[in-house]
């Protein structure tokens, strides 16, 4: 049975917008949910961009969502991270969606003896940065990683991302990162918390089976997959689990606001 769904998390690539398009039903499905005042975060995996990056992204597509009202990778990262070690170090691999987040946690940022080497996206990894990575980690720094996915999309296909950069550097120092978006359930608990909502009453709308929806059931969420992003109908049956609900897109859940 469908239970009554009071709050949303939605992913953002593949279900809001592909590359900088909305996807039809995108606009008017967030414009419902504030409408009706239910309270909603957009998720995303990319370390990137801040919070403000994206709602501007999101803008230019023709959907409004207010910054506040992004959770990424990095915020939860950051979040962790002060949660851990309150007013630590790291030594971070990516770009201003993460450095501003974890300064914000209040993190100093540095190459000398951090707490922590801290691996997310950019769009150019740089190899002396690995390699510094890999000699702070052997020396005792712990590894977080922002999340595991290994490619990433271009309009030219599939990029190296932070999955695989991790995969290099715990194979040159035998330690695996602790990676904190999906799909570990910890970013939806921490995005739950962030909109203070209860996962019996919360809904995960995303496109991926890998990372939105198990994340989405491990976080005991009711689960909606579209297919207008990674997984086609026939990749279900590939997996050992599967959503709640599938739909074509975004269009055929505004009405469920």
């Amino acid at each position: 049975m469908t239970r009554r769904i009071e709050s949303w998390l939605t992913d953002m690539d593949g279900v809001l917008v592909h590359e900088e398009r909305a996807i039809p039903g995108a606009a008017e499905f967030i414009e419902r949910l504030r409408e009706r005042e239910r309270p909603f975060l957009v998720l995303t995996n990319n370390s990137i961009f801040t919070g403000r990056d994206l709602s501007a992204r999101l803008a230019q597509a023709g959907i409004d969502v207010p910054e506040a009202s992004i959770w990424t990778s990095a915020l939860a990262t950051a979040q962790f991270l002060g949660n851990q070690a309150p007013g630590g170090s790291a030594y971070v691999i990516g770009e201003a969606g993460l450095t501003t987040a974890l300064y914000e946690a209040g993190f100093t940022l540095t190459e000398k003896n951090p707490d922590f080497v801290v691996l997310g996206e950019t769009r150019t990894y740089s190899f002396e940065a690995i390699t510094k990575a890999i000699r702070l980690i052997l020396a005792g720094s712990r590894f977080i990683a922002t999340n595991p996915d290994a490619t990433g999309p271009s309009a030219e296909g599939p990029l190296p991302a932070t999955g695989a950069v991790a995969a290099m550097i715990t194979e040159a120092t035998g330690h695996r990162p602790y990676f904190v978006g999906k799909p570990n359930p910890m970013m939806f608990r921490s995005a739950l918390n962030r909109i203070d909502a209860h996962s019996e009453v919360t809904a995960m709308v995303g496109d991926r089976m890998d990372t939105d929806v198990v994340a989405g059931i491990e976080a005991g969420l009711e689960t909606y997959l579209v297919l207008t992003g990674s997984t086609n109908e026939s990749d279900i049956a590939r997996y050992s689990f599967r959503p709640d609900h599938v739909h074509s897109s975004i269009a055929d859940l505004i009405d469920l606001v």
